[in-house]
């Protein structure tokens, strides 16, 4: 049995678990060995660690967020993600942040193409089965080119 030794500047999680900075390093020791570490600005990393601690019952998500200073949520889910979608989920994930589900490539280049043989936006819309906020959106962003009317 090994007995929890820790250096000074380790911030407890529990009484067998701790983490601390170095440089722009975080290092995370189990009975003052340490277990995992990650650059400062390594998000994944980062999530990844918090949800293999608690999946692997080092630490419960309460601790470990009272001691991080985050939202109790965020490492529920980041847990979750790991029981579901496995460890490559967090580092082989394509970022799909700022980007429609819906209007596609393909879907701007028709409503395009739509608009340009004069239906109205809320026709293409309909046409579509897309909001006609969201064409409107991409046509203020000049994603999608609108042809001028006379009207």
């Amino acid at each position: 049995m090994q007995l929890p030794f820790f250096p000074s500047s380790v911030k407890l999680i529990n009484p067998t678990l701790g983490f601390f900075k170095k440089e722009d390093i975080i290092y995370y020791l189990h009975n003052g060995s340490p277990i995992f570490c990650h650059s400062e600005s390594d998000l994944n990393s980062y999530r990844y660690i918090a949800a293999n601690m608690v999946d692997s019952g080092l630490c419960g998500i309460k601790e470990l967020a009272d001691a991080l200073g985050v939202k109790r949520r965020n490492i529920e889910r980041y847990t979750a993600n790991l029981r579901k979608k496995g460890t490559d989920w967090f580092f082989n994930r394509s970022d799909k942040r700022g980007q429609c589900h819906k209007l596609t490539d393909e879907l701007k280049q028709e409503a395009e193409r739509l608009i340009g043989d004069f239906f109205s936006v809320s026709d293409v819309a309909r046409m579509l089965g897309v909001s006609e906020g969201a064409l409107r959106y991409h046509i203020r962003k000049g994603n999608i080119k609108k042809k001028w009317s006379l009207r």
